[in-house]
């Protein structure tokens, strides 16, 4: 790791973001492109810098993340469980806050496993009774 970077990690569904955090003009840099540049919606965009908005952190720090697997929306997910959980790392006394927002708790959920004799995880085929 770069001298005076701190690091933590985020992840959603299959998406791992690394992400990490130095004090800096506020520059956000996503697998070497802006997040309006490399997200396409703007739901996203704003979901990654809701974290620093309620913390209070804009222009204070500045993030390289590394994000990848699953789609844009999981890695949307992971980079801000991993933003929220850099924060955490740079000032504890903002986890109170990050905490009853609900970024630093992991979306545990998970795609369904493919069952066998099934065409998807739940559904069947179609019942002919001739």
């Amino acid at each position: 790791m770069p001298d005076n970077w701190s690091s933590a990690t985020g992840r959603r569904k299959t998406a791992i973001a690394k992400v990490l955090v130095k004090k800096g003009a506020g520059k956000i840099t996503i697998n070497g492109k802006t997040p309006e540049d490399y997200f396409k919606t703007d739901n996203d965009v704003f979901r990654i810098n809701q974290p620093i908005e309620t913390t209070d952190n804009n222009g204070k720090w500045d993030f390289k993340i590394a994000v990848k697997g699953s789609g844009l929306s999981g890695q949307a997910g992971a980079v801000l469980h991993g933003i929220a959980r850099a924060l955490v790392e740079i000032d504890p006394d903002s986890r109170l806050s990050l905490h009853k927002s609900g970024f630093l708790t992991r979306d545990s959920r998970m795609v369904e496993r493919k069952k066998s004799g099934r065409p998807k995880a739940r559904k069947k085929f179609q019942f002919s009774k001739r």
